[in-house]
């Protein structure tokens, strides 16, 4: 998944790569499969080997169901893919429109289903979502979550069926907060 013609590059295209590295990859976002955890890793040998042992002893693997769906998925039309990144581009559009409009800092992701937004100086991120939830009932995910480098910034999902997303978006530009 990608927008504005963006093309995301596998790290096998860096020379060497193939000596040192694994990708992940994932259904979850080109295919509207969130929370089914199926995806792929492909890469060295070793690496992967390695990480077949960690993973058997952590899971017994992905029920069948799931992964008869994630094949069809892969061999089906894939013109969904498409149809999939014109909504999240639209949604990532009027987002990053919104939280500029609010005072929020917003560099615009070329491949996400989420947007981070940073926060003033000497705002933290749970007391800015703690003050979103309060005045206007939106949630946004605290960027400390992440790590201590996501304290100031927050993180929204662009997932949220376009109704229930314009509504949060109208309730953030009628809030006087900042």
């Amino acid at each position: 998944m990608a927008y504005d013609g963006y093309k995301p590059i596998s790290i096998f295209q860096v020379p060497g790569a193939r000596d040192v590295a694994i990708e992940f990859n994932s259904w979850s976002k080109a295919y509207n499969m969130t929370g089914w955890r199926i995806g792929m890793v492909v890469g060295n040998a070793t690496l992967v080997d390695a990480l077949m042992r960690v993973k058997s002893n952590i899971d017994s693997g992905i029920p069948q169901a799931i992964q008869q769906m994630a094949i069809e998925a892969v061999y089906g039309p894939q013109d969904c893919i498409d149809e999939h990144n014109r909504i999240y581009q639209h949604r990532r559009d009027r987002m990053v429109e919104v939280l500029r409009k609010i005072g929020l800092e917003v560099d615009v992701p070329k491949a996400s289903l989420y947007v981070w937004a940073k926060l003033p100086a000497g705002v933290t991120s749970g007391e800015f979502s703690a003050r979103l939830i309060e005045d206007c009932s939106v949630f946004v995910t605290p960027g400390r979550g992440y790590g201590e480098n996501g304290e100031g910034y927050v993180r929204l999902s662009i997932t949220t069926p376009d109704d229930r997303m314009e509504e949060g978006l109208k309730r953030l530009e009628a809030w006087k907060g900042l």
